[in-house]
């Protein structure tokens, strides 16, 4: 039977109060905050660790649409045994060769895909329940061991689904370039050279200034980059 979808919520931190110690700690960074306007970040409630994680696989280094696409066909591509939208481990695990390849997925990928299922059947991949009592440094420790999975990748499942709030991808282009933008005088129209980035020391050492709140800054790095190209609209 299918799971209800619940919408995706607001993290469960006190965003009002990171905003105004942010701004207070760090005046540079809450002038940004205060043009790219509220923190409307959302985290996705229902997908488990497994889930997450496979979709995060198939969406590297892949543009967005050929990503929804291929990650579209491989859940579609377990219906109706498993029900819509969800299947687990073991099922991906079970999953002949060809049924991987018929969504997209690149000889790589599969692979890492079936390590990961392996890797969430004997434990090293945490349950939720499970993940949600682990330290940040834990669970990127214990994730990272899956094929396929570095560092960056385990910080955006939590931040976007575990909604930790003090999480620095200090190797995200977009929170890089963001940070130039914001404290390095890099110009919107300027083209970007790996010279004008900053190195993660530089990162680190001014975002001490943001702790407990460096996932939140982080978001308004990424509010940098499309205040400078001009796509993003402070919500209404």
């Amino acid at each position: 039977m299918p799971r209800p979808i619940a919408r995706p919520r607001a993290p469960q931190y006190d965003a009002a109060l990171a905003l105004t110690e942010l701004s207070a700690a760090d005046p540079k960074l809450g002038k940004l905050i205060q043009r790219a306007g509220p923190f409307t970040m959302r985290l996705s409630s229902t997908l488990s660790p497994f889930e997450a994680l496979v979709e995060s696989i198939i969406y590297q280094q892949l543009h967005g649409k050929a990503a929804a696409t291929i990650h579209r066909r491989l859940v579609e591509s377990f219906h109706p045994t498993h029900g819509k939208g969800h299947f687990d481990a073991q099922h991906l695990l079970d999953a002949p060769n060809e049924q991987l390849r018929a969504a997209g997925l690149s000889h790589n990928k599969s692979l890492a895909l079936r390590d990961l299922a392996a890797k969430t059947l004997d434990g090293t991949v945490p349950t939720l329940a499970r993940i949600r009592r682990m330290s940040d440094e834990d669970i990127i420790e214990h994730l990272t061991q899956v094929r396929g999975i570095g560092r960056w990748t385990v910080e955006m499942l939590l931040i976007f689904r575990l909604g930790r709030p003090d999480i620095f991808p200090v190797a995200d282009y977009g929170v890089r370039k963001g940070f130039a933008l914001t404290f390095l005088s890099l110009k919107p129209t300027q083209k970007v050279t790996p010279d004008l980035l900053p190195k993660p020391d530089v990162m680190h050492k001014r975002a001490r200034r943001w702790e407990p709140w460096r996932s939140v800054a982080s978001w308004y790095l990424w509010r940098a980059c499309d205040l400078a190209n001009g796509k993003y609209k402070q919500p209404e």
